[in-house]
């Protein structure tokens, strides 16, 4: 008999934000000469015997150094969702540029799961490039090299259960090592999209985010992000402002900065 699939609760948390014109947030520019800001998220995956926590975001430090703007501290959106940092056992990083795989002192305990590509890609021989080397922080990718050292990485290669509900998926194109994570929940299969879909535009329109290492693979990815969801709905961006606007606050007191996504949109 199949055991049913464990159905996960998944917050996504709003911690930093950054104004910028649209034709920046697409291949080849835009036409319409409006604002067209990114919010830069992490997201919590809780179930009943696991919680997950999908990329770790960047501290304040490096939100001065990018022209970011901190908006809620990683720490405190983990903590309005009954989150201890330092206890999380588990965490995703989808990629390795500096917005996703920062804060590295949060998590003393946690296990990191990274794509075997991504690591080649960000220690490699294309980080000779400054065009794909500025969206990295060395000291990120040197604290990584320290976890592995330390045994505290789990490397994969392509599709990966993580355990009952929960998957990883390698998709590329905006890095070489870019994974997407599919969760079940009670609306069904849910795809955290991260960078494979920076905006709920780029994936619909197929007009691709500007930051790209392969654009072969980030436009299959979208066509592998929308057939891992039950539906588009099931997707989502991993920096749409859109995402607070579709789906229902956590709480009353996050009705702005932290979202259930495993909840029908509202």
């Amino acid at each position: 008999m199949t055991s049913a699939l464990e159905n996960y609760k998944i917050f996504a948390i709003k911690y930093a934000h950054h104004d910028r014109p649209a034709r920046d947030n697409f291949l080849g520019g835009d036409s319409h000469d409006v604002n067209m800001p990114l919010d830069y998220f992490v997201w919590a995956v809780v179930g009943q015997s696991r919680t997950f926590l999908v990329d770790t975001g960047f501290d304040a430090n490096v939100a001065n150094q990018r022209g970011r703007t901190i908006t809620h501290a990683v720490e405190t959106g983990l903590n309005a969702v009954g989150i201890e940092p330092r206890t999380v056992e588990d965490v995703i990083v989808t990629h390795m540029h500096y917005d996703h795989a920062g804060n590295s002192d949060l998590f003393p305990k946690a296990r990191y799961h990274v794509q075997d590509r991504e690591m080649e890609f960000c220690t490699g021989r294309c980080m000779c490039h400054g065009v794909l080397n500025h969206a990295f922080n060395v000291e990120d990718v040197k604290s990584m090299v320290g976890r592995v050292f330390a045994d505290r990485v789990t490397f994969h290669d392509g599709e990966s259960l993580l355990t009952s509900g929960l998957s990883l998926h390698l998709v590329g194109g905006h890095t070489s090592g870019l994974q997407v994570v599919r969760a079940h929940t009670a609306r069904g299969w849910v795809v955290l999209a991260s960078d494979a879909a920076h905006l709920y535009a780029n994936i619909e329109q197929e007009r691709p985010f500007p930051g790209i290492y392969n654009l072969g693979d980030m436009l299959d990815g979208y066509r592998t992000t929308y057939r891992l969801a039950d539906s588009p709905a099931h997707v989502i961006p991993g920096h749409d402002p859109a995402v607070l606007a579709r789906y229902p606050a956590a709480s009353s007191e996050t009705h702005d900065w932290i979202a259930r996504v495993d909840v029908d949109p509202q």
